[in-house]
């Protein structure tokens, strides 16, 4: 085998890597897009998984790849990048999306991803390979998104209860179940729109830093479908794990509650894509179902759990770089 041979060997099993791991976020988020709308009972998780799942594949249609853009290039320079960083940025990032989908801890694979690559990166090349500007974009909004939204979900319950309060329960729940399905979808759109671009920004790192495309150059259309796709298939299978913990566990929700979450956290989102920022769809969807249950009552939450999941927020990005690290020393030193 010629060493061009090996190198498109290398490069195909690394892209495969990368929709596995788009694969696991879908599957590993199903929960950020469904909790609410499964917990409420408006759908039934297999309907709430199918109709999730086309949103975030009909996102390709709504969103510029800015997303991408800032994991492709704004991370860790690309002329730092090889199969070997790749590779581990991938380790790092599955092994996290795995364990804490195993304990039904809804933690990020945005930032499980981008803490593999500058775990990765940095063993590589130290600090001079990590692009400041999109690290501290991305560190910021680690903590923006939940309190955006927080804000957001909680302002639209408040002003949901304002405006409505002379309705009726029934006829308002049943109204509200309806206009679940419209936040729902617009939700699970802003979901696809930001976390399939992360997969996306990944595999055109390592067309760059392989010699198969320049930075100058647009993403090639196959990538863009492939990340797409295995996104909307990852969420077709659901991490019930966490659905239970977003959707039952942490606040109890009603109709009116879940959409007012869910437009809370998909205005988040879609605010997030346009300036290119790869935000967690966990920190902002729990931010929000945290902010509608703290309007009810401040006991109708469960606080003990929620800062259970903080800690696993703070804990991802370096977590994920020090398992990427270990896997980027092991794969340079044996092949």
């Amino acid at each position: 085998m010629t060493a061009f041979e090996l190198g498109v060997a290398v490069a195909v099993l690394l892209v495969a890597m990368a929709l596995v791991f788009a694969f696991l976020n879908g599957f590993h988020d199903a929960a950020n897009s469904i909790a609410t709308i499964v917990s409420t009972g408006v759908l039934k998780p297999r309907q709430a998984v199918l109709w999730a799942a086309f949103f975030n594949v009909a996102a390709i249609f709504v969103f510029e790849l800015q997303v991408a853009t800032t994991i492709g290039t704004g991370t860790v320079l690309p002329e730092t990048v090889d199969a070997h960083v790749i590779f581990g940025a991938l380790v790092g990032a599955i092994f996290w999306n795995l364990l804490t989908w195993y304990y039904g801890i809804p933690s990020s694979s945005s930032h499980a991803l981008i803490g593999g690559l500058v775990g990765s990166g940095f063993a590589k090349s130290g600090l001079d390979a990590l692009v400041a500007g999109g690290i501290l974009k991305t560190m910021a909004f680690i903590v923006i998104s939940p309190l955006l939204g927080f804000f957001l979900g909680s302002l639209l319950m408040v002003l949901t209860s304002r405006l409505l309060f002379r309705g009726t329960p029934g006829r308002l729940d049943r109204w509200f179940r309806r206009l679940q399905l419209l936040s729902a979808a617009l939700y699970s759109l802003g979901h696809g729109g930001n976390d399939a671009q992360k997969s996306i920004g990944l595999i055109w790192l390592l067309l760059i830093g392989s010699g198969f495309s320049l930075a100058t150059e647009p993403v090639p259309g196959w990538v863009v479908v492939s990340c797409y796709a295995a996104i909307g298939l990852g969420t077709l299978f659901g991490g019930w794990r966490i659905v239970r913990t977003m959707g039952q566990k942490l606040t109890k929700l009603k109709p009116v509650g879940g959409f007012c979450a869910e437009t809370g956290g998909a205005l988040t989102l879609f605010l997030a894509s346009a300036l290119g920022a790869p935000i967690s769809t966990t920190h902002t969807i729990t931010g929000a179902i945290v902010g509608v249950g703290s309007v009810r009552r401040r006991a109708s939450v469960r606080w003990g759990l929620a800062s259970t999941i903080v800690w696993a927020w703070v804990l991802t990005i370096p977590c994920a770089a020090l398992v990427s690290a270990a896997a980027w020393w092991i794969s340079s030193h044996l092949f």
